[in-house]
This record gives structure tokens, sequence and C-alpha cells, in this order.
């Protein structure tokens, strides 16, 4: 489907932002580590061409410019050993709900945590691989549904326990839906690079110490079958985002729990993509008048 390799979104050294397909050393994997990228030209999701233009990467931004995101979806317990730390029996359906695309930003961007979501402890981090829709797909089967990524990307799904779970009486998305609690990137690497996103290792690391360690084939729904279940009856559009669920590890299933604090930094890698870092950072909390 894709004529690129990685395809990030970039701010260029002249100033200017492009859609490039990025450069890498040989042998290296980590998207986020590009200095350099062939500028595109058309449309990422039709016909578009990898120019021999070479732009220089100042800052990798999202991947995909805010006009060509689409609806944000997300799974809940989705590794079965997820589910485990987490005192939950295993879902016989994908468990689903959805962040506004606002919440989306960039591999490197801080992670902005409000007045409401400082009254009390419970922010988390959640390692996740993002899948990329690049096709309408509608009705599709489980075998012919990796045919309509783009590509795959790594994704936090910062998360709020008390809001999520307590104070939001059960309704996931207030508690995960912030501005800025969807970091994703580096880049999006094209599924002709990755056959098979059921064999990935991710990793969580927050201030240098690493907390998850796992892999894509602890997912009790597969990619292939999570698409094939949210196109029934409901077309994904180029640009959809699946987010696609976090393995073990994460602050509240710990005892005592691991909650983020102002300053943190958390990395979130994905084998054969790359590494998204993000810094906690408290907002100052205005005085109501």
């Amino acid at each position: 489907m894709a004529g690129f390799s990685r395809l990030v979104r970039f701010l260029a050294r002249d100033g200017r932002t492009y859609y490039g397909d990025a450069i890498l050393t040989p042998g290296a994997t980590d998207t986020g580590k590009a200095t350099h990228a062939r500028v595109i030209k058309g449309d990422i999701f039709g016909k578009h061409e990898v120019t021999d233009q070479i732009a220089e990467v100042r800052l990798l931004l999202t991947p995909l410019a805010r006009e060509d995101m689409g609806t944000v979806r997300c799974l809940g317990l989705n590794y079965a050993r997820h589910a485990q730390e987490a005192g939950m029996p295993l879902p016989k359906y994908p468990v689903l709900f959805y962040k506004p695309v606002t919440a989306l930003t960039g591999p490197f961007d801080p992670i902005p945590v409000g007045g409401l979501a400082q009254e009390v402890e419970g922010l988390d981090y959640e390692c996740e691989l993002v899948a990329v829709i690049g096709k309408e797909a509608k009705d599709v089967s489980e075998s012919e549904a990796l045919d309509y990524v783009l590509g795959y990307a790594g994704g936090n799904d910062v998360s709020h326990r008390e809001w999520q779970l307590k104070r939001g009486s059960g309704q996931w998305a207030l508690g995960k839906g912030f501005d800025g609690w969807a970091p994703f990137g580096p880049g999006i690497v094209s599924s002709n690079l990755i056959k098979d996103p059921q064999a990935l290792k991710m990793t969580t690391k927050l201030n240098g110490t690493l907390v998850q360690d796992s892999s894509t084939k602890d997912m009790i729904f597969s990619v292939a079958q999570t698409i094939s279940f949210l196109s029934q009856g409901t077309t994904l559009l180029p640009g959809d985002l699946i987010f696609t669920g976090t393995p073990e590890g994460v602050g509240g299933g710990r005892s005592p729990p691991l909650w983020l604090k102002d300053g943190d930094v958390v990395e979130v890698k994905l084998e054969g993509i790359g590494t998204i870092i993000n810094r906690v950072e408290f907002m100052r909390r205005t005085l109501k008048l």
C-alpha cells in the first residue's frame, strides 16, 4: 500500500514542515534516530512519491498532520497478563473506548497534566502498538484485515486510574482523554516492513528503569482480529488509529502503585519501530475568580 518505509512528519532545518521517509544508518531500526529524510509529495494514503530531495530533521512531529488524523480507537484489557494483574477475566470481545484527536501528540512532546488530573494520584503509563488504517475498511475478514494497515507506530495510552475507574464511574474515556495523553510515533513503519505485528518486543522505561517488558504475542485479540471486529458494520477510514492495548507492568498493577509524577520521563519502545520519549509536565493551576 505504502511507497515509504518509515513515514515521519518533521520540522526541517529550513523551517518548513514535511512528510518524509526516514533515512536510517544500516542495521538501525529506531525511526526516532533519523536526522534526515527523503521528502514525500502527494497523498500519503493514496498516490505519493518519495522524492530524491533530502531534508535535515530538526524535530519529529506527530506522524500524521491533524487534518490526516481520523478516529482514535483504543482497546482495554487486550493482553492476557495485564488482565491478570488487573484482576479481570479475559474479555470475550474486544473492549473498545475512544480518545479525542486532541489527545494525540508527538513522540518527544511533554505529557501535560492539568489541574483536574492533579487533584489526586493515579497517573499511569501504557506501552502500546498503534495500527494506522490506510484505506477504507468495512466488514473485512480477519484474513484480509492487515491489507488495510498503512503501518505501525508506538504509543503511550496515558491514563489516570482515579478518574478512569472511580471518579469517572467506569467511564474510561474520562480518565484517558485529556489533551496530549496519547503520544505516538516516532514514525509510522510500513506494513511492508512489519509483516507480523504479533511478534514485536515492547518495553517501557520510567526514569531509566524498566517497568514493562513484554511482546505483542500476548495480545488476546490480534491486530487482524481487532480490525476485522471493529469493521463489522462500521467503516474504518484512512488515518484512523487503533491503540491495541498494553501489557502487564502498569503502575496501577503494582503494590504499592507506581504513579507518574511531575518531571518523570517515560520511554516507550516497540521493536522495529523505535522509541517515544515524553516528560510528564504538571501545568500551573490557575485560580478561579
